[in-house]
């Protein structure tokens, strides 16, 4: 479910001091309920590619990678290090000597850092640099659930005009569609940790 920006910005989260100049594109409560120690767990969920999108998402990632690839969007000098800095060049000690989480399998994301209620990891290219941050939060219920915000840093006019363009299918097709294969995942953990097999009789 979106929800407002101010559910991010209100928080005193450390992404704040690394991206002032990042603009706040959304905020998604995530369909996860859990304990107050269970953000590492979304983050081993989420880079781990567990879950499958629909077919119609499938398709818009593949004519994103394609496109990307026809107009040189992906090459190596357009993304982190290249063409920009990685945040983590301005993490502050106690973060940047903490192993920021565990890298992805199936995104080209590359982790920040990692702390007990806040994961950040981001992407560059010739388009945009993004971050996805994920936070842990109280859902209001005597409960916690996972927290996504996305921010992004614009290349130009061009990139302003390229997030401009998807973001429509982003709100319509691809968050809704990344929020339902989150829950089904996170659903599907609980099912399996709480699953007791049956006893045999003797």
């Amino acid at each position: 479910m979106r929800i407002p920006n101010s559910a991010h910005l209100s928080h005193p989260w450390r992404i704040h001091a690394l991206t002032s100049d990042f603009r706040l594109e959304d905020v998604w409560a995530l369909p996860t309920p859990g304990g107050p120690d269970e953000l590492t767990r979304l983050v081993r969920q989420m880079t781990s590619g567990s879950g499958r999108f629909s077919g119609a998402t499938r398709a818009l990632f593949a004519l994103r990678w394609k496109l990307g690839s026809l107009l040189g969007w992906d090459r190596p000098g357009s993304g982190l290090g290249a063409r920009v800095p990685t945040l983590r060049d301005g993490l502050p000690a106690d973060l940047r000597a903490a192993a920021p989480g565990p890298g992805f399998r199936a995104l080209p994301l590359t982790p920040v850092y990692l702390t007990d209620n806040e994961w950040a990891a981001e992407v560059a290219n010739r388009t945009v640099h993004a971050v996805m941050h994920i936070g842990w939060v109280p859902d209001g219920s005597g409960g916690y659930r996972g927290q996504m915000a996305v921010l992004v840093k614009p290349n130009g006019l061009f990139g302003r005009a390229y997030m401009a363009a998807i973001r429509p299918l982003r709100h319509l097709i691809v968050d809704p569609a990344l929020m339902r294969m989150i829950g089904r995942a996170w659903q599907n953990q609980d099912q399996t940790h709480h699953h007791t097999p049956p006893r045999r009789e003797s």
